[in-house]
């Protein structure tokens, strides 16, 4: 036990960072551009949504691919080759692709942008492309170049090569026959089969990538956390800059107490009476009925406190009253400043009435 112990004292020495980043540092993190994000995310989404466009708008894409090729074909194939008719042609086609690629260009862009939300939310900042010549360090190029993050993305480069491999020969070895008899057919029906296979490949890599993308971005993620971890010096330091010392806090609330103390035995001279218990509590109160709609607390305290409350009560002729119930309910339910609850009216009242009769004062 004991050596435990000291293992756990010891940490608190070593720096070792083993403590979750607080929001923030994680928030000044973001800030400067460092999130948990995996560019294999837009990327497998774009191209899967690309492929699977094709067969959305395939029939559309070749509506128009074909009156592209009539057009040319019947009405500028014999037209007079001039800067005005080349203007037209190009126009008419550049027109025409835009509205045939147009559904893909759409999709990726959407794509992309919703990939890049997901993962990151809604970001910008210029932090990363501030010029740092740490960027260009060569001995930084170099560790980073054989960092283990380096081989985590070889690795994973290489293990998707090899799944996009093994799908691509599976699927052509399933198609073989398929595909040795395409000689044998018919232009239009080679373009279609051509067309599928090319369409079920894109799917099915897509898919894949997708799965591995996910996983990247779990990995991702876990690589983020762990590079923001802090020492618990580095937590008890953040601390200290956002809420300040501790020590400093203490001594400041300390003063405050003292002047708080201080502002209230001030007060206590105005006072009407001094309710004790008697030694433990004392409670000072007021009323003035041109300004008061009852009596009202100006300072309370205990033990010590209470013992200065009497004694300025006695130097400055405030009579003091022994009243071991109703002095120890006003210092419980009645704070400096407040007036006294209605429940506790009648008894204050008898109170103030028996120091103006002491005083002179119940005519």
């Amino acid at each position: 036990m004991a050596a435990l112990r000291l293992k756990l004292d010891l940490q608190l020495f070593s720096g070792e960072k083993t403590e979750a980043a607080t929001p923030k540092k994680k928030q000044e993190a973001r800030k400067k551009g460092q999130v948990a994000k995996s560019m294999e995310v837009p990327a497998a989404f774009i191209l899967f949504f690309s492929f699977l466009s094709f067969f959305l708008f395939g029939g559309y894409m070749k509506e128009r691919l074909v009156g592209l090729f009539r057009s040319i074909f019947i009405d500028f194939l014999n037209m007079n080759v001039t800067m005005d008719n080349s203007m037209v042609l190009f126009e008419k086609i550049a027109t025409q692709m835009f509205l045939i690629l147009g559904p893909i260009f759409l999709i990726s862009m959407v794509i992309g942008v919703v990939g890049n939300y997901v993962q990151i939310g809604f970001l910008f900042t210029g932090e990363p492309l501030m010029m740092k010549f740490s960027k260009i360090n060569p001995l930084e190029g170099a560790k980073r170049l054989f960092s283990m993050r380096a081989v985590v993305d070889f690795l994973k480069s290489v293990l998707k090569m090899t799944v996009i491999g093994v799908v691509v020969y599976s699927t052509l070895m399933a198609e073989k026959d398929n595909i040795l008899q395409l000689a044998r057919l018919p232009l239009e029906e080679i373009i279609a089969f051509t067309a599928s296979l090319t369409l079920q490949l894109g799917i099915k890599i897509g898919l894949i990538l997708i799965v591995m993308a996910i996983l990247d971005y779990i990995y991702q993620r876990y690589e983020h956390e762990k590079s923001l971890r802090m020492s618990k010096q580095d937590i008890k330091d953040e601390y200290k800059k956002t809420e300040g010392d501790p020590l400093i806090k203490g001594k400041i609330r300390e003063k405050q107490r003292r002047m708080a103390l201080q502002r209230m035995m001030q007060d206590v001279p105005k006072a009407d009476v001094v309710i004790t218990n008697p030694t433990h509590f004392a409670v000072a109160l007021q009323y003035d009925a041109s300004k008061m709609q009852a009596p009202t607390v100006i300072a309370k305290g205990t033990d010590y406190i209470a013992l200065k409350i009497r004694q300025i009560a006695k130097d400055n002729g405030i009579i003091t009253m022994e009243n071991k119930p109703l002095a120890r309910a006003l210092y419980a339910q009645v704070e400096i400043g407040e007036s006294i609850p209605a429940d506790m009216f009648q008894a204050v009242a008898e109170v103030l009435a028996y120091v103006y009769k002491v005083k002179g004062k119940a005519n």
